[in-house]
């Protein structure tokens, strides 16, 4: 089943005709990702590898029908206006490749997804892998990627980082298991989906045995979700390891977010925090291959 997205997700791509948007929509559907239609303002009626190509999301949904899921790729300055374009048009998941963001539109974002009961993940993130199904945005599109990192099974991948996202992922291939679904939460310093709010996604996942996560210092994700464990609404083990144990407050870290203030958001916090709800949290990165067999068994898939 996955969560978030799978082969019957009908997709949009905003900002389709871009470099980037071409390439990532190209890679998206050698992936198996049913891209329905594409909308950059101005450019309809062309075609992108035989994917039809609208003036505004609303035209699209008009003459393709219902629409699930909308992968922004537009320039910063203009992610507002096509985020707020596809909320107002009932799109119920919204993923947002693009970075550098100016934070007030981020915050004004965010809080109309929210209002509307909309998905959103981002600003700032390489994509979702559903393994062996579909992706949305560039991370695990390409295939000498996607056979190495991610290939079909049931465990779900989490991490801020979009790099680590593809790293996790290959540890979880090379421990002899595969991946259900992969999240890249996004750079940005502000975030629509965080971490907590997917462990119980993954709970009600019967194809995720549990999940494996990469975190690091700054904001109280890893403590919020702790709470969602002492609350029964994640039971599914979770394997966890956070970046950045030792660093002083106030010092910068990997994103603009990774931040340590007055001692919140620590390292030291979050795998104490983590490991009192129960989740297995390892020292260095290379415990994983064995921390993972130990707790799903060898060789799952």
């Amino acid at each position: 089943m996955a969560i978030l997205i799978d082969e019957n997700t009908k997709v949009l791509v905003q900002g389709i005709t871009g470099r980037f948007g071409e390439l990532v929509t190209r890679n998206m559907l050698d992936s198996g990702t049913n891209i329905v239609a594409g909308v950059t303002p101005g450019r309809g009626g062309q075609k992108v590898w035989d994917v039809p190509v609208y003036d505004s999301v609303g035209e699209a949904m008009e003459k393709e029908g219902e629409i699930d899921t909308s992968l922004i790729v537009v320039p910063g300055p203009a992610a507002k206006k096509g985020a707020l374009e596809a909320i107002d048009a009932g799109i119920r998941t919204i993923l947002m490749e693009v970075e550098r963001i100016p934070l007030h539109d981020s915050l004004e974002v965010i809080s109309r997804a929210e209002k509307a009961g909309v998905r959103l993940i981002g600003p700032g993130s390489g994509g979702v892998v559903s393994a062996g199904k579909a992706t949305l945005g560039f991370i695990g599109s390409a295939s000498d990627v996607a056979k190495a990192a991610f290939k079909p099974g049931k465990l779900g991948v989490i991490s801020r980082s979009g790099g680590q996202t593809s790293t996790l992922s290959w540890v979880v291939v090379n421990s002899g298991f595969g991946v259900s679904t992969a999240i890249n939460l996004g750079s940005e310093p502000v975030l629509g989906t965080m971490f907590p709010e997917l462990l119980p996604m993954f709970e009600e996942d019967d194809e995720t045995d549990g999940v494996v996560y990469f975190g690091e210092i700054g904001t109280v994700m890893e403590e919020e979700a702790a709470e969602v464990m002492k609350e029964g609404r994640y039971t599914k083990p979770l394997v966890a390891y956070i970046a950045g144990k030792g660093l002083p407050s106030g010092l910068r870290f990997s994103h603009a977010s990774a931040i340590i203030e007055g001692g919140r958001g620590s390292a030291e916090s979050k795998i104490s925090t983590l490991r009192d709800a129960g989740a297995h949290v390892v020292e260095n990165p290379h415990e994983l291959f064995s921390v993972l067999q130990k707790v799903f068994g060898p060789g799952q898939g």
